[in-house]
């Protein structure tokens, strides 16, 4: 008898997946990247790359109240535009969701080595390459524990951040400053969404919630609540993080130090406890994102091995606990390996992660559109509101923040996409010759 995935997770534990991927490296290091190249008006690049998130989870609700099986927007592509598209959808999840992650772990091993203050390169590079295997494990036990751990995770850097937010709005009620807002576009418009383009890694993971579609109960109506849940959390406490740290924080400081949170909470607060405890807060975000992460990508592995677009053995499920193992261990010890290779390159590789990543959401808003022609008459417990304004506006705003992102993303992406084409057609080869 073939094993196959446990219905076991419910909205919380399906939400807590999506915050655990999406508040990690984004917010605890990127945002003072994004600070860097928008100035003051980062503000507005937060709500931005937000306004573009919104609309790709509006329209991933919608998808996923009626597509059930596992594989999130590889699926949906699928269903709506074939094999060719899909296979490319697929492609890029999978090796964005690695290079994401091994971009997390870079920024989990930063953290790591300033809390427990060693600087050393060794010391950089074990941290960087463990935290993917701790994962891994955990990924293997089960999806159950899997999201139990993120649920622990996500309620300790929630609160991190609202303490932070708390701190910081006190402090700017006795010491505002105008002066830190002005000039609000200091680097015209274009930083904004250079930075917005930059920070959307920050908003990156809920996609994740869509890949346990055949692991949570009742998925038509579980999946688009715990979507919405997941991005309207992280929403809210991303604007407060990036209104305080402008208002403390100058941004030509935000823009260069590696861990902009931990600044700002010593700028904040003198206090050891308070200053220890959001760097481990910090830990726990870019670990919890590192976990997740492996759940997405071994799920994307499974569902595309079950298609013949990668190899069988990808689709086989451990008979005790349930759960994709080989895609998992090879995810994991992808992660870890490229977490050694690149562990100081975090910024080149969050661009590449957002390129494939607003490629990918590309096509969840013209799949929306696709399958509303096709399949007119099918019963969607959720639909996006504003249909079309809503996936149109969508589509257009990836390719907006696409284009700024920085070359060496475009190329590198372009590289992964005829490496893909090439791997595609040996695959359609070899199909028709077992025909």
């Amino acid at each position: 008898m073939t094993a196959s995935l446990k219905r076991n997770v419910g909205v919380f534990g399906a939400a807590s997946i999506g915050i655990a991927n999406i508040i990690g490296a984004g917010i605890f290091v990127l945002s003072g990247v994004a600070a860097g190249l928008a100035g003051p008006s980062v503000i507005l690049s937060f709500l931005i790359a937000g306004f573009v998130a919104f609309l790709t989870a509006i329209s991933s609700s919608e998808l996923s109240s009626f597509i059930t099986e596992t594989g999130a927007s590889y699926s949906y592509t699928k269903r709506a535009f074939g094999r060719f598209a899909s296979f490319f959808v697929g492609w890029f999840v999978y090796f964005d969701t690695i290079v994401g992650a091994a971009a997390v772990s870079v920024g989990f091993a930063a953290y790591f080595s300033v809390l427990l203050g060693l600087q050393d390169t060794t010391v950089l590079i074990l941290s960087a390459v463990g935290i993917p295997i701790v994962m891994l494990v955990l990924n293997l036990i089960g999806v159950r524990q899997a999201t139990g751990a993120a649920s622990v995770m996500v309620l300790i850097k929630i609160f991190a951040i609202v303490l932070i937010i708390f701190l910081g709005t006190y402090f700017l009620t006795n010491h505002f400053d105008s002066k830190h807002y002005m000039p609000f576009f200091a680097k015209g418009f274009g930083g904004t969404l250079n930075g917005a383009a930059i920070i959307f890694f920050a908003f990156a993971g809920f996609n994740t919630v869509s890949m346990l579609s055949e692991e949570v109960r009742n998925p038509e109506k579980t999946i688009p609540k715990a979507l919405i849940l997941a991005f309207a959390v992280t929403f809210v406490l991303y604007v407060g993080i990036a209104l305080v740290e402008v208002g403390v924080l100058d941004w030509h400081k935000l823009g260069s130090v590696a861990s902009p949170l931990d600044t700002l909470v010593s700028a904040l607060s003198d206090n050891r406890i308070i200053i220890d405890f959001v760097s481990f807060s910090a830990l726990i975000a870019t670990g919890s994102v590192v976990l997740s992460s492996i759940t997405a990508a071994s799920r994307s592995g499974l569902a595309m091995s079950r298609d013949g677009l990668f190899p069988k053995y990808l689709d086989r499920i451990h008979k005790k606990f349930g759960t994709p193992f080989v895609s998992i261990i090879i995810c994991g010890a992808a992660i870890s390996a490229l977490a050694g290779i690149f562990f100081n390159n975090i910024d080149a590789i969050a661009s590449i992660f957002n390129f494939g990543t607003l490629f990918t959401y590309l096509f969840i808003h013209l799949s929306v559109i696709k399958l509303r022609r096709k399949e007119p008459g099918i019963t969607r417990v959720f639909k996006v509101p504003l249909y079309p304004a809503f996936p149109i506006v969508g589509a257009a705003s990836c390719i907006a923040l696409m284009y700024y992102l920085s070359y060496t993303a475009k190329i590198a992406s372009f590289i992964w996409f005829l490496i893909g084409l090439l791997l595609y057609f040996v695959l359609i080869k070899r199909s028709f010759r077992k025909l």
